[in-house]
């Protein structure tokens, strides 16, 4: 079935919003990590403390650049009138698969025998 333009402008807001709140975790973390052991003396246990917390907001921002990049090449293909459209068949991808994941770029059918192909 394909999108209509009125769900195409819904995804598209949706994409463009959790943009944006990702970019704001982003910054947000990234502030937090530059705070972190700018507090007073420290000892060896708040010293790997403060790593450890560094490591996990780090990690957290590179699956968000992952999750960024994926919506900003799902932008791309709305612009480019492509949206939609699994980029390893070609086929139309579910409206029901595009509205829980709006940067999706592969169909089930597709996404699936790469997720069996992942495991193998």
């Amino acid at each position: 079935m394909k999108l209509t333009k009125a769900s195409e402008e819904k995804l598209k807001k949706r994409l463009l919003d959790t943009r944006s709140e990702i970019l704001s975790e982003v910054n947000h973390n990234t502030e937090t990590t530059m705070e972190m052991g700018n507090d007073g003396v420290q000892d060896i246990g708040d010293v790997s403390a403060n790593t450890y917390n560094r490591q996990i907001l780090l990690s957290l921002n590179d699956g968000q650049r992952t999750i960024l990049a994926d919506i900003d090449e799902a932008l791309d293909r709305i612009k480019d009138g492509e949206y939609g459209i699994c980029i390893e068949c070609e086929d139309e991808i579910g409206t029901k698969r595009l509205e829980v994941r709006p940067q999706a770029k592969y169909c089930i059918d597709c996404k699936t025998e790469i997720e069996k192909g992942s495991k193998a």
